[in-house]
């Protein structure tokens, strides 16, 4: 597993860009002008993500499924069975909890599934698997939080998915024996479409609910970053 998630994060930016570098600093000499090519491409690239136009735009092209309305949380029971929240990986040995816990990303997904628990009266399932082959699950990690920070109790815990896509096949694997064939997906809004569409394949209806917009508020974000920064006298962070 460490070798899959270490692949996965070479192949997507950063890591191409770090590897058109590299293949650069490489062919610097046998071939200099494709040298030249990989080295303008991986410097552009960056440069690039480092705009907030760039961010901005790439948030809106993934960010399709629109929010939720507030008005809809208590009638969400009329539309699904159940809430299937999606795990975001873990942060290890947090010195603060003396234990694994969720991520900050999974944090702000559990609140979110929470609220519409407690507004609509559905089940909650966690889905998320081992990392590294090393206990507890995500699912049990995210179960665990939301009992104890938020005083829901998850109905249950589907902890062996590794992907996306395993999430909805593992969690089909759950509730599809029990007649729960509609259900409120809670991941982020740049992951919901790829979320959606491997529930859907997995034999799912699906209402998409995601958190963490990036494109709405990226220009309020710098904006407050730079005010931030202009009271702490120290402009060189806007």
């Amino acid at each position: 597993m460490p070798f899959r998630y270490f692949v996965k994060q070479l192949l997507l930016p950063p890591g191409i860009l770090l590897l058109l570098l590299a293949l650069a600093w490489w062919l610097r000499r046998s071939r200099p002008r494709l040298a030249g090519f990989c080295f303008a491409l991986g410097l552009g690239g960056f440069w690039l993500m480092s705009l907030p136009v760039v961010v901005q735009w790439s948030a809106k092209a993934l960010e399709r499924e629109p929010a939720l309305g507030l008005d809809e949380w208590a009638t969400l029971s009329q539309r699904a069975d159940a809430i299937v929240v999606l795990g975001s990986g873990r942060e290890r040995g947090d010195l603060a909890w003396g234990a694994d816990q969720p991520t900050g990303v999974g944090l702000e997904r559990q609140r979110y599934a929470a609220r519409l628990a407690k507004a609509s009266g559905l089940p909650i399932l966690t889905s998320g698997g081992l990392h590294y082959g090393t206990p507890p699950t995500e699912a049990k990690l995210m179960a665990d939080s939301l009992l104890d920070d938020f005083g829901v109790t998850v109905r249950w815990q589907e902890g062996r998915s590794r992907t996306t896509w395993e999430n909805a096949q593992f969690s089909a694997q759950v509730l599809l024996p029990q007649g729960i064939k509609r259900v409120v997906v809670v991941t982020q809004a740049w992951h919901m479409p790829r979320a959606a569409w491997s529930f859907k394949q997995a034999g799912f209806e699906v209402v998409p609910a995601p958190v963490g917009f990036w494109a709405w508020t990226m220009p309020g974000r710098w904006a407050a970053g730079c005010r931030s920064s202009s009271r702490s006298g120290n402009p060189g962070s806007c």
